[in-house]
């Protein structure tokens, strides 16, 4: 058996080369990566593997099929089923959690306490008392002066920088609903410390309503808060960056931008706590063109709801791929396989014989259900899209649409208007009903993983 390398990013040349293994690993298997896992039923896919492997993992037990993910293969398995699997568990990127206090020597990770942490649960706690240590960390050793919390849900994050660490804090998010109760938690957390240190002039984090869709916007915002002297406080609670533009964060339209050539004057961060989708790209792009923006600091999640070149979005910023090298080495992957690509090879190796089971027939039942609906009701397929997993597929297509078509251009700025919440029909359905699907994301390692996220 041929030996397996182990690939590095610490050079653009290594990356590439990377990518381009990757690539051209998935590209003989990309007619079952397009397909759903239903369809493998449904479709008879199996049918198209190698006959060998298949005879052999028949007669194999669960608990060895469990091991697949995590390159854990068998001795009397054919040599080029071993091969397979040992060279996708070799393209994998690493999860060795790196050391923080190395990488950030003045890292220091305070307790919260209760007044803070109300409605959070153990692993929320977790995350925010980690993620504002570092956030507060970085600034510190930037210098700067506010940070922004980018898809900011219910505040938490910012109003621990906020109350715990004292940091100035512009904290936006899509949902109006998210902003009142941002709100209305640093008001009660405000009032507690204000009666228990008898100091009224607490940091508040400033709450703003906006859907950002691309950079333009985030940077059109970066730089409209930037243009406020000394970071005075925001004249209303909700912004909508539309008509007028940024209303309440006076702007001249006459100076320049902010967002320039100029390593002077104040700077921000951006943070997120679960940004979704293209969020996280977004920050990264306003990051790379945006001077005055010193550091990013974000937690992504629902890599599957990043869109990608070649869509129906083919027209805007895509999410994937965002590097000129992964565009060049034509590294497609498409909605299912974005979808494989959050699951965990850790979560299937850690599942007992009777969960693994249980999920196997779920898949089943689902796919015989897909079936029925195919051959018996084909009409429900078209007029309710709700129903069956191709309708649920056709629903975030239309979906996206309608965010697409809400998007539009204020001719008098040439600056980017954003659709208010209510149109926000795919923000929506990743933050409320189909969140615990899409927050699959976080735990994504299997080689599909490696494959944008290398990028």
């Amino acid at each position: 058996m041929a030996p397996h390398c182990r690939y590095s990013c610490d050079t653009a040349a290594q990356t590439l080369e990377w990518i381009s293994a990757i690539n051209d690993f998935l590209r003989p298997y990309m007619f079952l990566l397009n397909d759903h896992v239903v369809n493998f039923f449904k479709d008879r896919l199996w049918e198209s593997i190698d006959k060998q492997w298949m005879n052999c993992l028949r007669k194999e037990s669960v608990e060895n099929l469990l091991k697949i993910p995590s390159g854990i293969v068998q001795d009397n398995w054919p040599a080029s089923l071993k091969e397979f699997i040992l060279t996708s568990r070799s393209l994998v990127l690493p999860r060795e959690q790196v050391e923080l206090q190395m990488m950030l020597p003045n890292l220091h990770v305070a307790s919260l306490d209760t007044v803070l942490t109300q409605g959070m649960n153990m692993k929320k706690k977790h995350e925010v008392e980690t993620l504002a240590a570092v956030v507060r960390s970085i600034a510190e050793s930037t210098g700067s002066q506010t940070i922004i919390d980018v898809g900011a849900g219910q505040g938490y994050l910012a109003q621990v920088l906020s109350f715990q660490y004292n940091l100035s804090v512009v904290a936006i998010d899509a949902s109006s609903h998210h902003g009142a109760v941002t709100s209305a938690r640093a008001e009660r957390i405000k009032k507690h410390y204000a009666a228990k240190t008898k100091n009224a002039h607490l940091n508040v984090p400033q709450t703003v309503t906006c859907c950002v869709m691309s950079s333009d916007a985030l940077k059109a915002f970066s730089d409209a808060l930037l243009q406020k002297n000394d970071f005075e406080p925001l004249e209303m609670k909700e912004i909508d960056l539309g008509e007028p533009y940024l209303e309440g964060l006076e702007v001249e339209r006459k100076k320049p931008s902010l967002c320039s050539n100029s390593n002077m004057g104040p700077s921000l961060v951006l943070a997120g706590l679960h940004a979704c989708g293209d969020l996280s790209v977004t920050m990264l792009r306003t990051f790379i063109e945006c001077k005055e923006i010193k550091a990013v600091v974000s937690i992504g999640c629902c890599y599957n709801l990043l869109s990608e070149e070649g869509s129906q979005n083919s027209g805007s910023q895509c999410g994937f791929p965002v590097s000129e090298g992964a565009k060049l080495s034509g590294l497609s992957l498409g909605k299912s396989a974005r979808d494989l690509a959050c699951q965990s090879a850790e979560r299937w190796r850690s599942l007992t014989k009777d969960a693994a089971l249980q999920n196997f027939e779920l898949h089943a039942f689902r796919a015989a259900f897909q079936m029925v609906l195919n051959r018996y009701y084909p009409e429900i397929l078209t007029t309710s899209p709700s129903i069956g997993r191709q309708g649920k597929a056709l629903r975030r297509q239309q979906q996206r649409r309608v965010l697409q078509n809400n998007l539009h251009v204020d001719k008098r700025t040439s600056l980017p208007l954003v659709a208010t919440w209510e149109k926000c029909e795919m923000e929506r359905s990743c933050t409320t009903s189909n969140y615990s699907e899409a927050y699959q994301g976080h735990t994504s390692e299997v080689v599909l993983r490696g494959a944008y996220s290398c990028c």
